[in-house]
């Protein structure tokens, strides 16, 4: 994909040609021209999409590859702007006239130098022109200034004539052999459709195969209305003519119908560009209540994002994955050139403008995309302690009471009973220097530790066991600051260590064995957030943690219960971590993170999905996929948020069927259930049943 200036200078091999065009932007560059230039504005959009009578993608075996390169070559490499021939006599009309009031004298001095002493037999000749400009005759003669501005007149005329000549070239016989000869490669199965959206139209580009049925086949259409199609594979646009017509048209891939509805939207809200007189179907675009210049801007940011997008993906230069080329047809075809006249080449600071917008707008979709996760994983905590609580001893784990657990009584975390033994040093020590010296101590204690968990774990068959780094300075205070008020004593985890037990059963005979070996070093046994009436941890954990006392120093820890563990594994602190940080247990709903965002955001946050699953259509994803599975549910929030209704229904239909063959889910399942809540949604927003 790629942005060009319709009237960018030409690319030209010939250096003779090359030097003619520069000469000629020379001769275009009067100041007085910018005035008389009337930029118009538009787009104008190529891609490849399906012909009804052949099956999309193409089977295995029936030359998928070969239409990668025969499309590769012809359709990216052909230039489609052609130079036009330009005469001497030509630029001579076009070049303004030197201005009367002065007279130009000019002296030539040579120089004859010899290398040959008397003989000189090697001698050489240097000549120096010099030109002195002073006032002449015609300084203040009135007919010679009139004269003047005569010749200025019509040397602006001629360049007028030649923008002219020049532009209408490239709709002349030279584009037409150029794009019959762009387009006479295409292979059957496949359309190229041109949308412009200045006139509102889209016209086929090449030409129908054996096989298409001409009745039904959309040739061109003025547009006044577009919809996403009900077409599974999420790749169909519904359009609607000025004249009633309707057909639909079947993109090669998912991100050309995203792109090519939302600048059809964009281009029916622009009400500067319907000068036809008819009424046009806009869907949301034209709500906005945004001046001309606004939707023309918003429209070109958007489908230079979207064609920057595509290149990369096409390229394989989406970082992160460089060198992952995708093998996508469709987007071979994918093209999008800005109309304006006499405009220049995309240059560097506009792509660099382009690129840093794109990582905007991913770094929102990561982070949207997280929340998305992060959502998910406490639903599956909520649902797995509540088959916890089904456990025939839980009534039993229930009743008990912790040792110095501030959660048995409600009070808040800053109130925290266990913490470090004060030492008289640190009354003249700052936080820093405090937190260094629990750190050595943490360290001298770290040993005695690993010792204690070792035979535990021997003792009751553990195989999950694990020791953690000393907690580090500048972690123990920011720990300190956001949960108990700055002290930095109440952080009793420098030196941790993690045990996994299979179930409540094994925590129990856990709990009993550390009372019967160490009861006297033990200082807190914390067990609220496994009760029915007490709130998890943020995020939804909940697990159990033992403070003891190593050699002056409390040391931690953590008892995890394998269900909850298995949910997230060694990155269940990080999700915690991400929770307690954004908040995430303040609502439940994750597409409420896009309340507020601009209609412009979104759709570039489209852009930034289709990007993420290019390379796994909706099609193709299996029940595996959780990745893709993920990505395509968080695009599911930006078509409901964005009035893609039937783009979240046909998504949403795709996800509930992979949950229902995923043996470890099935249709009973909460995710499921959660997943049918928002089908629901999208069909009441339909109006359907």
């Amino acid at each position: 994909m790629s942005v060009v200036p319709q009237s960018a200078p030409p690319l030209v091999d010939n250096s003779e040609k090359m030097e003619d065009t520069m000469l000629n932007d020379s001769l275009l560059s009067d100041p007085e021209d910018e005035e008389d230039s009337q930029a118009g504005a538009g787009t104008i959009l190529e891609a490849a999409f399906v012909d009804p009578a052949y099956s999309w993608p193409p089977a295995e075996g029936m030359g998928k590859n070969a239409v990668e390169l025969e499309a590769t070559q012809k359709l990216l490499e052909i230039d489609d702007n052609a130079s036009i021939h330009t005469t001497d006599s030509e630029k001579a009309r076009m070049r303004a006239p030197d201005p009367p009031m002065y007279k130009v004298t000019t002296t030539t001095e040579t120089v004859s130098t010899s290398r040959c002493g008397f003989l000189k037999c090697c001698k050489q000749e240097d000549a120096t022109l010099s030109q002195a400009f002073t006032d002449g005759p015609g300084a203040n003669n009135k007919s010679l200034k009139a004269e003047h501005e005569a010749k200025k007149k019509s040397a602006r005329n001629a360049r007028k004539a030649y923008k002219a000549r020049k532009r209408s070239s490239r709709k002349g016989k030279e584009r037409s052999r150029r794009e019959r000869e762009k387009y006479a490669r295409v292979p059957e199965g496949i359309f190229i459709y041109r949308l412009n959206t200045r006139d509102h139209s889209i016209q086929l580009m090449t030409e129908p195969s054996s096989l298409t049925d001409r009745d039904t086949l959309l040739t061109e259409m003025v547009i006044a209305g577009a919809f996403p199609s009900n077409d599974k594979s999420r790749r169909g646009i519904d359009l609607v003519g000025v004249d009633g017509s309707n057909a639909t048209i079947v993109a090669c891939d998912q991100r050309t119908a995203i792109a090519w509805l939302e600048g059809i939207d964009m281009m029916l809200g622009n009400k500067s560009r319907n000068k036809l007189g008819k009424k046009i179907s806009g869907r949301e675009w034209s709500k906005e209540k945004l001046s001309e210049t606004e939707r023309n801007q918003i429209e070109e940011h958007y489908l230079n994002l979207a064609a920057y997008s595509n290149k990369l993906i096409r390229t394989g230069g989406i970082p992160g994955q460089e060198g992952k080329k995708k093998d996508t047809t469709g987007g071979i075809y994918y093209s999008i050139d800005t109309q304006r006249e006499d405009a220049d080449d995309v240059d560097e600071e506009a792509l660099e403008s382009i690129a840093k917008r794109r990582a905007v707008i991913k770094d929102s979709w990561d982070f949207y995309r997280m929340i998305c996760s992060l959502l998910r994983d406490r639903r599956k905590y909520d649902e797995v302690f509540r088959k916890m609580q089904l456990d025939p001893v839980y009534p039993y784990l229930n009743s008990m009471t912790g040792l110095n657990d501030p959660g048995d009584d409600g009070s808040d975390l800053s109130d925290k009973i266990i913490m470090q033994p004060e030492q008289p040093e640190y009354a003249s020590m700052s936080k820093s220097q405090v937190c260094q010296a629990l750190v050595k101590k943490a360290e001298k204690a770290l040993p005695s530790l690993v010792e204690i968990c070792k035979a535990m774990a021997g003792s009751l068959g553990m195989e999950e066991v694990g020791v953690g780094p000393i907690k580090e300075v500048s972690a123990a205070i920011r720990k300190a600051e956001k949960k108990y008020e700055g002290d930095v004593l109440k952080c009793t985890d420098y030196c941790r260590s993690l045990l996994v037990v299979k179930d409540f059963a094994t925590l129990l005979a856990l709990l009993e064995l550390a009372r019967d070996s160490f009861g006297p070093l033990i200082r807190r046994v914390k067990l609220s957030t496994l009760k029915d009436d007490h709130k998890s941890l943020p995020g939804g954990y909940r697990d159990c943690k033992i403070n003891l006392e190593l050699k002056d120093h409390i040391c931690e820890i953590q008892i995890h219960i394998w269900p909850m563990w298995v949910v997230c594994g060694i990155d269940g602190f990080r999700h915690y971590r991400h929770c307690l940080e954004y908040k995430t247990d303040t609502f439940e709903n994750p597409y409420d993170a896009l309340v507020g965002l601009e209609r412009k955001t979104m759709a570039e946050l489209l852009v930034m999905a289709e990007e993420a699953v290019s390379d796994m259509p909706l099609d193709n994803i299996e029940w595996y996929h959780e990745k893709y599975i993920l990505d395509y549910f968080a695009e599911v929030g930006l078509f409901l948020k964005h009035g893609l209704d039937v783009f979240a229904e046909i998504t949403l239909r795709q996800l509930i069927a992979l949950r229902c063959d995923s043996p470890d889910i099935g249709p009973d399942h909460h995710e499921t259930w959660h997943l049918q809540k928002y089908l629901e949604q999208a069909l009441r927003s339909q109006e359907k049943n």
